[in-house]
C-alpha cells in the first residue's frame, strides 16, 4: 500500500529545504544568506526549517552531505567492491569522477569555502574532516593495495595522495577565476594521471 501523500511530503521536507539552501547559498553566499531566505525559496516557514535545522551552519553542513559527501561515499564504496585492477579504476571510475567535478554543484560548495572559509574555519574543518581526508585516506589504501598486489611499486606509497587530486582542484580554481580563459581541465587530469602512474607502475 502507498503511503498517505501527506506522509511523503513531510519526509521529503528535510531534502528539499536543503536543496533550497544549496541555491541560496550559491546566489548570495553563505555570509548573506538568512534561515528566511532558505525557509522562502523551500515554501515552508522559518519555523520549520528551525525545525529540521537549529542553525545556519546545520544547513551548510546538510548542503555538504547532500551535494558532496553521497557522492565522495558512491566512489569511496566503488573503491572497496570494485574488481578491476586497480590502473584501470584509477583510469577509469577515479578520472570519470575526478572531471566531473568542476563542473558539478561540489564546485561551488567549493568556491564558498575559499571565498567565506578564512571566516567560518569551522565549516572548513567539517568538509575537510567528512571530504578531504576520507578521500586522502582512501586513495592511501589504494595505492597500498596495489602495492601487495604488485601492481605498483613499492616507493608508491611515498607519493602523497594530493598528486592525485591536485589537478581536479587547480582545474576548479581555474574554472571559478579566468572564466574567460578555457582550460582543458579533462586534458590535463588525464596528464596527470599518466604521470603518476609511469612514476608507480611495477
Amino acid at each position: 500500500m502507498a503511503e498517505p501523500r501527506f506522509q511523503r511530503r513531510k519526509e521529503d521536507r528535510p531534502q528539499e529545504i536543503t536543496d533550497a539552501a544549496f541555491s541560496v547559498f550559491a546566489e548570495k553566499g553563505y555570509a548573506a544568506t538568512r534561515v528566511d531566505d532558505v525557509a522562502k525559496r523551500a515554501g515552508v516557514s522559518k519555523g520549520l526549517t528551525y525545525l529540521y535545522f537549529k542553525t545556519k551552519e546545520e544547513l551548510f553542513k546538510a548542503v555538504v552531505k547532500s551535494v558532496v559527501v553521497r557522492r565522495v561515499d558512491a566512489l569511496l564504496d566503488a573503491v572497496e567492491t570494485t574488481e578491476l585492477d586497480s590502473e584501470a579504476f584509477i583510469r577509469g571510475p577515479m578520472l570519470e569522477f575526478m572531471k566531473s567535478v568542476p563542473g558539478s554543484p561540489i564546485a561551488i560548495v567549493i568556491r564558498l569555502l575559499i571565498a567565506e572559509g578564512p571566516r567560518h574555519p569551522d565549516l572548513v574543518d567539517y568538509y575537510y574532516d567528512n571530504v578531504v581526508a576520507r578521500g586522502l585516506a582512501a586513495i592511501r589504501l589504494f595505492i597500498e593495495r596495489g602495492v601487495e598486489r604488485g601492481e605498483f611499486r613499492r616507493e608508491a606509497l611515498n607519493h602523497q595522495p594530493h598528486l592525485f587530486l591536485a589537478p581536479m582542484m587547480l582545474s576548479i580554481i581555474w574554472r571559478l577565476v579566468f572564466t574567460e580563459k578555457p582550460l582543458d581541465t579533462d586534458g590535463l587530469m588525464e596528464s596527470q594521471i599518466n604521470l603518476l602512474l609511469a612514476q608507480i607502475k611495477t
